[in-house]
């Protein structure tokens, strides 16, 4: 395996994250569910590793959203389908942190959401997982607790799109690099963090836990 892919954290280039690739999530906030997938690119400033400190801003709401990072291990572009899986390195256990009031702003006003998801610490990081750990990766579950309360607890089945349909997708756009994140989407259940609190999230794969992640939130000085 690459050095690239084991510490995608500190070497890789860009966060591409996936939006709305689940069903129940997409309409706990109102949103329609996409017909193809639908993604945003987040800053790799914005990682922050476990345990570690979760900074909230002042006057944003910051909701958690536990997701599956991919890890890409082989650059594509126009990858196909079949191909997709020849990609993948491995995973992560990841959070995609959002300024829900400014991603709500910045939606009526049909602007982007680069601001409401680049915060620094917006997206808490778990250690590389070998793709040989995780043979389906569409029978993950991922939980997290905030302030010792389930908040989100779901599989990856429940994705809309897949990840091979993801990686053919996105790099029909933007080549795919070696140590890029791909992080799939979120289960329904997301809510905020509140300086003060503590945040632990989880990934399963056949009843063992793979990754464990803690961070506590405090107020961006």
């Amino acid at each position: 395996m690459s050095v690239s892919a084991r510490n995608f954290a500190q070497v890789g280039r860009k966060i591409v994250a996936i939006g709305r690739n689940y069903s129940e999530h997409a309409r706990e906030l109102g949103n329609a569910v996409p017909t193809a997938p639908l993604f945003f690119l987040k800053p790799t400033s914005s990682y922050v590793t476990s345990p570690g400190k979760i900074e909230i801003p002042q006057g944003c709401v910051v909701h958690h959203e536990v997701e599956l990072g991919v890890v890409i291990g082989k650059t594509g572009r126009d990858i196909r389908l079949a191909d997709a899986w020849n990609h993948v390195a491995g995973y992560a256990l990841g959070l995609d942190l959002t300024a829900r009031n400014l991603q709500d702003e910045a939606k009526k006003k049909g602007l982007p959401w680069s601001a409401a998801k680049g915060f620094d610490t917006f997206t808490p990081i778990g250690p590389f997982i070998p793709a040989s750990e995780i043979p389906d990766p569409h029978s993950v579950r991922l939980w997290i607790e905030v302030a010792g309360q389930v908040r989100q607890n779901g599989l990856t089945d429940a994705m809309i799109f897949q990840i091979p349909q993801l990686i053919e997708h996105i790099s029909s756009i933007m080549t795919l690099e070696e140590g890029d994140l791909v992080l799939t989407g979120t289960p329904k259940g997301v809510g905020p963090i509140l300086a003060g609190e503590h945040v632990v999230a989880g990934l399963e794969y056949q009843g063992q836990e793979l990754s464990r992640i803690e961070f506590d939130a405090i107020q961006r000085s």
